[in-house]
């Protein structure tokens, strides 16, 4: 990894400048994604077709497209220089990013119950995400993130902190929920009831969105927030448009329930 990270980058000036780059770049990816959403559904799940691409199973589908969210941090941190890896923001940091992903590729797929087929297209471009995302994350954090001194007792890293736990168990949670509505052999589709999704009818996307948006505030950094706001794009759009779906498809779907935020949207 250390070879070639000295092959695509002449000096440590140049590879940070790139990943400046990379987050702005994500930040424009964003916000094409948004305009793109407003005219069509993310191409996966009980929106996908067949336009996209020949169908890949659902479990296969998850397990390699998030992998190397996992697979190339580590790689950066057991075989690139990484000048910052003892420094304790750095590391709680890069845990929060690596426990999301260890349970996103070797354990959530595995659990899948069913499932519509992933479109080639939409595989491919999750799997190209998870490694430019992963090496963006990890790379800076492991080897130039610079926090001042005594910075996880700063508000913002406490409260970012405190945000990343209570989404990540609100995600997990919820897949929870989602992946026993159905009885054995049962097939068709289910309200949701219970955990946040007595509030949202995208309660494992709303608790994603918290997940990344605490992380961005202890990180403080252009990387993060990148991240954050791609997956607020993507996120909240899936989850208004579970939210119409809904409506249409039961009559008896609670009223009171918003779309993404309790209470509010």
């Amino acid at each position: 990894m250390d070879a070639l990270l000295k092959t695509l980058f002449s000096s440590e000036e140049q590879e940070l400048y790139v990943l400046d780059c990379l987050s702005y770049l994500m930040m424009v990816m964003a916000f094409i994604t948004f305009v793109t959403l407003l005219f069509e559904h993310v191409p996966y799940g009980r929106y996908a077709s067949s336009r996209y691409g020949f169908p890949v199973n659902v479990k296969v589908a998850w397990f390699v497209q998030e992998l190397p969210a996992f697979l190339v941090p580590l790689s950066l941190v057991l075989w690139s220089p990484c000048a910052k890896i003892m420094h304790l923001p750095n590391q709680l940091l890069l845990l929060m990013f690596l426990c999301h992903y260890v349970q996103r590729s070797l354990i959530f797929p595995f659990l899948i119950r069913g499932g519509k087929s992933t479109p080639f297209i939409s595989f491919v471009l999750a799997f190209v995400f998870c490694i430019y995302n992963g090496y963006l994350q990890a790379r800076y954090l492991s080897h130039y993130a610079d926090y001042p001194p005594g910075w996880v007792t700063h508000p913002c890293f406490i409260i970012g902190s405190c945000l990343w736990f209570l989404g990540w168990i609100i995600n997990i949670h919820s897949d929870h929920i989602l992946r026993n509505l159905r009885k054995p052999a049962e097939t068709g589709y289910k309200i949701p009831r219970g955990g946040m999704f007595e509030y949202v009818s995208g309660a494992n996307y709303f608790g994603e969105i918290v997940e990344w948006a605490g992380f961005a505030l202890a990180g403080h950094s252009i990387h993060s927030a990148a991240f954050a706001l791609f997956t607020l794009i993507v996120l909240s759009s899936r989850g208004m448009a579970h939210h119409k779906w809904y409506l249409t498809k039961f009559e008896d779907y609670p009223k009171s329930r918003k779309a993404l935020i309790p209470l509010v949207l």
